[in-house]
């Protein structure tokens, strides 16, 4: 399980170290794909293989072919480096809007890599309380 927080920066070549407290998790090699609100989604291959699964069960629907491109189109498989680095491809780059300061972000099964801007932006906690009253109704008890 993945939690927590943590502030880096990207290099000029796209490189960014990898919080050690998530390298062990993630084992040798694991997936990066875009991923939802503006930010990169980063699998361990385990749970990325569930996820395909998830994947390759939708119904026929152009919903579902489109959000079957949407995440394979810009997976990549990533290794760290000897300094703990992995290099995000330019297109997944672009697509979360990465320039210098990044956050890390452990969200359950996988990790969420943003912009800092991006990031403070989306993510106030401003309206919680409304959020956590329609999560109880989904049975999720606080």
């Amino acid at each position: 399980m993945f939690m927590g927080e943590y502030n880096h920066t990207i290099d000029a070549k796209g490189r960014i170290i990898v919080p050690s407290k998530f390298r062990e998790a993630l084992g040798d090699e694991f997936v990066v794909t875009g991923g939802l609100d503006g930010c990169l989604f980063v699998y361990p291959n385990d749970e990325w293989m569930e996820f395909i699964a998830q994947l390759k069960n939708l119904p026929g629907s152009k919903d579902a072919r489109q959000l079957q491109r949407y995440f394979m189109a810009g997976a990549a498989s990533c290794e760290v480096d000897k300094q703990g680095r992995i290099l995000i491809p330019n297109k997944l780059r672009e697509s979360a809007a990465l320039e210098k300061d990044i956050v890390f972000v452990g969200v359950l099964n996988k990790i969420e890599i943003w912009s800092k801007e991006r990031w403070e932006s989306n993510n106030g906690y401003g309206d919680m309380d409304q959020i956590a009253e329609h999560m109880s109704e989904l049975g999720l008890s606080f």
